[in-house]
């Protein structure tokens, strides 16, 4: 019987890869994940065997790596970021579960809320709470709720998935619902392509992150009444005397 890895290997860039991924990947037989995801990794480890397949092929990416240790081999799952993020350590577990298999470890990775933090200064040094704009697995009237709830309790935000082909006017939605609460000035940002080749930023208000042209390849950043930009940077004060 062999072991499965549900492995972050962060935004992409092999240096914000943690020792304990690489470690992980290493020491696998078999490395299986979405397909643009094993594209980050596949030159770091050309001697591996692959699997790989689509979106929305999670389900059987999962069933197909019990398959594999069941079989005895060492399976590396693959994510983007941090494997309990948005990122396949859930399924996993839940259909290792149904097929009675439990030899599983969790490696975490640096999510793209952390990762794209640090391109823009400090906007998340208090309270925060990260919110996907996807509403393919979770309804809309869910995450505006959520959207609303965070915007009353003040806190900061990071935001995924914020637009796609299919939902191109979503981030400018989430803009107007946060609108009910926050101020047009409100602090924001934007970052594309995190720990990747092209990576852009840009620091604006809320006012104008609505008309922002952002993709999947996106993470916002959203800042609280304290939040401010300094030299270019956003800064969320933590409560210190400076």
């Amino acid at each position: 019987m062999g072991k499965i890895y549900v492995v972050g290997i962060g935004p992409g860039d092999a240096e914000m890869m943690t020792a304990q991924a690489k470690k992980a990947l290493d020491e696998s037989d078999i490395i299986a994940g979405y397909k643009t995801y094993i594209a980050l990794v596949r030159e770091l480890y050309p001697d591996k065997e692959y699997y790989e397949n689509g979106m929305r092929g999670e389900i059987e990416r999962c069933e197909k790596c019990v398959e594999f240790a069941e079989a005895g081999k060492t399976v590396a799952l693959v994510c983007s970021g941090d494997a309990g993020v948005y990122g396949m350590a859930s399924p996993l577990l839940e259909v290792a579960e149904r097929e009675g298999f439990s030899d599983i470890s969790i490696i975490p990775g640096v999510t793209a809320a952390l990762s794209g933090a640090a391109e823009l200064g400090a906007p998340l040094s208090t309270d925060f709470c990260v919110i996907s704009l996807s509403d393919l697995l979770t309804p809309w009237d869910v995450i505006e709720k959520r959207l609303l709830g965070a915007a009353k309790g003040d806190f900061c935000m990071a935001i995924y998935n914020p637009a796609s082909k299919g939902r191109a006017d979503y981030l400018k939605k989430a803009c107007e619902i946060l609108l009910q609460e926050l101020s047009g000035d409100t602090p924001c940002g934007y970052v594309r392509n995190i720990g990747r080749e092209g990576c852009e930023k840009k620091v604006c208000t809320l006012s104008q992150l609505a008309d922002a042209q952002v993709d999947m390849f996106v993470t916002v950043f959203i800042g609280n009444s304290q939040t401010k930009i300094v030299n270019g940077k956003l800064i969320t004060p933590r409560g210190y005397k400076v």
